[in-house]
């Protein structure tokens, strides 16, 4: 039996809905990496788990659009549930095109993603998280989720945008179902009701649009309905899917590297008392933690070619699920202290929770720049900062998270 196979009978060695996985999935990312690094699946997938052979898929001429991939029993299932309605088969995403319609997206979404707009909101985001940390100093005893992690990157996303008065609160929720699209869903009903909740959504993203072409201004979204390059601009679909895009991705992945890196920190209280010690290791701390728990779990790939990777050829036309969290772990690149959190980690940065090549995070930089607030004034603002409880994770494999994480607070 060649490496990555399962013979018949046995169970599969990866296993997503095992009990315990969202809660630690690393002891079986660990076994993956050690046993079937390039793992065929049963279902017909595969899955990549060490840095070296995750970074070399991502860095690939490889394809992230839907239509590639050799029919198999998960395409099967998303057609006959959705048809030709599925979330991610309009391509008009970035996250669902592959170079050149990839590259023109995402060229014409930059001009309004700049650097300079990102660093001009620091003010902004540290007047959000000051707030926010006084009511949780307040209360004394919060669930820092609801009460920080998710109010300030949705807040920061929806002011960039500029988007008119609406319902947040339903924005919210259908933006949670309709990014479970990313995970490995196996239900038909849930697959039905995140089509349900992704057209909801969209008639609210061209409702938005509509709304900001009568009432310009200095923002993201006025900015991305004028961007334009030689004549070319968004269509309205393209402008939708990447306001949903952007509103799915600007604040989800946050709330877990809030939370998360809260939680990494509340685990190792030496770790957190040497930040409080050494404010000028956020900036690497942050790294760290993205590194030690990936808010984006995993990244999807559809080979082009038969693929050798890791001594394995992967044929043509195969859904390739590259295990980011798992290459942030890997002894082989981190060392054998891959398992823990040091904030002062020499090449923390080199992590993939922001992908790698042409897809790379374009959202990076805000993220970085609002968990830097939010650790900054954190551990200057509350001398102790303790668990008050059990921490509940919100169930998802791919963007996997605590939604639910009960802290005290102890002023500084």
């Amino acid at each position: 039996m060649t490496e990555g196979t399962v013979a018949a009978g046995e169970a599969p060695l990866f296993d997503p809905f095992a009990e315990g996985f969202t809660a630690d999935p690393y002891p079986q990312y660990a076994r993956l990496r050690e046993s079937a690094p390039v793992y065929e699946h049963p279902l017909g997938f595969w899955v990549l788990t060490r840095y070296a052979d995750v970074s070399a898929l991502l860095r690939s001429s490889s394809s992230v659009e839907e239509r590639n991939v050799n029919p198999g029993p998960l395409s099967q299932l998303r057609e006959e549930v959705y048809g030709d309605r599925s979330p991610r088969a309009d391509g008009l995403s970035m996250l669902d095109r592959d170079p050149p319609d990839h590259t023109r997206l995402r060229r014409l979404v930059a001009k309004a993603f700049t650097p300079k707009a990102v660093r001009a909101l620091r003010p902004r985001i540290t007047e959000l998280v000051d707030d926010m940390l006084d009511e949780m100093a307040a209360a004394r005893r919060v669930d820092l989720v609801p009460a920080l992690a998710f109010p300030l990157p949705f807040a920061v996303i929806a002011e960039m945008l500029g988007t008119p008065p609406t319902d947040h609160e339903r924005v919210r929720d259908l933006s949670g179902m309709v990014v479970r699209s990313l995970e490995p869903v196996l239900d038909p009903d849930v697959l039905r009701a995140i089509d349900s909740a992704y057209q909801e959504l969209s008639g609210i993203a061209a409702d938005m649009i509509a709304w900001k072409r009568r009432n310009p201004a200095d923002d993201l979204l006025t900015a991305l309905i004028n961007a334009e390059e030689d004549g070319d601009v968004l269509s309205d679909e393209e402008l939708i899917a990447q306001v949903l895009l952007l509103y799915i991705a600007g604040h989800e992945t946050t709330v877990n590297l809030i939370s998360g890196g809260t939680l990494a920190l509340l685990r190792h209280p030496d770790q957190f008392a040497a930040l409080r010690a050494d404010p000028g290791l956020v900036p690497n701390a942050v790294e760290e933690m993205l590194r030690y728990d990936s808010p984006v779990q995993e990244s999807r790939r559809i080979t082009l070619e038969p693929t050798t990777i890791g001594g394995v050829e992967i044929p043509k036309g195969t859904f390739v699920l590259a295990i980011l969290a798992s290459a942030n772990r890997d002894e082989r690149q981190w060392g054998e202290d891959a398992d823990s959190l040091r904030l002062d980690r020499e090449g923390a940065r080199n992590h993939l929770s922001f992908g790698s090549g042409v897809h790379h995070c374009l959202g990076a930089s805000l993220a970085r720049l609002e968990a830097s607030v939010v650790f900054e004034r954190m551990v200057s603002r509350f001398g102790d900062l303790a668990l008050d409880g059990e921490v509940t994770w919100n169930g998802r494999i791919n963007l996997r998270g605590p939604s639910a994480l009960p802290v005290v607070t102890r002023p500084a």
